[in-house]
């Protein structure tokens, strides 16, 4: 409703504006006729009256803007793209009268400023004054010389009114549209999430079963550890996006359980910038990738081994790094890698949420291997003080 008054206001203010400038010049040009007949010395006749000038001037604009009113509501009841056979018969029907009935408006003006001109610059005219017969004289010259423009105008109404629907029907579908994508993404995002949960259990679950058979009393810290993992784990089912802080308290959770597994031959850092806590993020977006780096980094080796994961900005990117001490795997085991799981799954949740506004890359250093994830940037303030212990 909103929206149709101020299309109201805009057409009203839009006749104001055409009015004053179709006067403004009309009492211009008839000025400027009578000082050049007063410089060659002809007959000049009066001034210039500049209310009879905006009374003709104002009835156009202002005429066609109520005539307009019925003419909109048949083109937004019938619409020639719809019922052709139908719509086109009744917008004939409806632009003739309106033409007829704008000339009848006109001539009547016509008249009424003929008659204020006599009033004022030949009184004795108005004794045989009669508009019984000067009305349909008036108008039967009026639709002579202006039939066509106003007919022209009466079509010109109904196309803009059936261009205007045309381009609201046409955003109505573009964000239709773009709601069907968005849940789309957001269905498509939540089937790859949910797909991480069973994944990440399994194999969580496999290494509990093989501790089980060398260390009972580690099998069962990890057990409770998994628990409260799971707890987490279930708090985040429904939300795609989780702040950095939560990521990084899921990790250390994961992380703990690993180095119950492992022992002294998992040593674990975290390096992350304070003023990016409150980051936002997909949810368990690092926990494949540090997976990986324990299980081709870590875990195939006797000698102790590092997992370091770091976040910090970057302009307006997020940077995120998970880097292990290992070696890295071979072409054959990054080809694997890359088609894994894990790693299919992140590149494949980056790219349904951020596009090609992201990153995802591999790095072989000197002293290990390290996977690089940049995203936009994007605050949520709502961050406890508890967390600052990440850093």
């Amino acid at each position: 409703m909103k929206f149709r008054w101020r299309v109201v206001v805009v057409v009203l203010l839009a006749a104001t504006v055409a009015s004053a400038f179709s006067t403004t010049l009309g009492y211009r040009l008839e000025t400027s006729a009578r000082e050049e007949s007063i410089r060659q010395g002809r007959p000049a006749g009066p001034a210039p009256d500049i209310a009879n000038i905006a009374i003709l001037n104002s009835s156009f604009w202002f005429g066609w803007v109520v005539l307009a009113l019925p003419l909109v509501f048949l083109t937004n009841r019938w619409r020639i793209d719809q019922r052709p056979r139908v719509a086109v018969p009744i917008h004939i029907g409806a632009i003739l009268p309106a033409v007829f009935g704008h000339i009848a408006l006109q001539t009547t003006l016509q008249l009424y400023t003929a008659y204020r001109f006599l009033t004022v610059n030949k009184p004795d005219a108005l004794a045989t004054w009669k508009w019984t017969e000067q009305w349909p004289m008036y108008f039967r010259r009026a639709a002579t010389q202006l039939f066509d423009w106003e007919l022209i105008t009466g079509a010109g109404i109904v196309a803009i009114t059936h261009a205007y629907l045309y381009y609201r029907q046409s955003q109505q579908r573009a964000l239709e549209t773009a709601h069907l994508q968005t849940k789309l993404v957001e269905a498509q995002l939540q089937a790859l999430q949910s797909q991480l949960h069973p994944h990440f259990l399994f194999n969580t679950l496999h290494a509990i079963s093989a501790l089980m058979h060398r260390d009972v009393n580690a099998a069962d810290r990890m057990l409770v550890q998994l628990s409260d993992l799971l707890r987490m784990t279930l708090n985040t089912v429904a939300r795609p996006e989780v702040q950095l802080h939560e990521e990084m308290d899921f990790l250390a959770k994961y992380l703990q359980i690993e180095q119950v597994r492992l022992g002294e031959r998992l040593t674990v850092e975290f390096d992350v910038d304070v003023d990016v806590l409150d980051c936002v993020l997909p949810a368990l977006i690092l926990q494949p990738l540090v997976e990986n780096a324990i299980k081709h980094g870590i875990a195939p080796h006797t000698r102790p081994g590092r997992v370091s994961v770091g976040a910090h900005c970057e302009g307006e990117m997020l940077i995120m790094t998970v880097h292990d001490s290992g070696p890295g795997p071979n072409e054959r085991a990054m080809a694997a890698l890359s088609t894994g799981i894990g790693v299919s799954n992140t590149r494949a949740r980056l790219a349904h949420q951020f596009g090609p506004h992201y990153r995802f890359e591999f790095h072989r250093q000197r002293d290990g291997f390290s996977v690089l994830v940049a995203i936009p940037r994007k605050h949520d303030p709502a961050v406890p003080a508890s967390a600052a212990h990440v850093a």
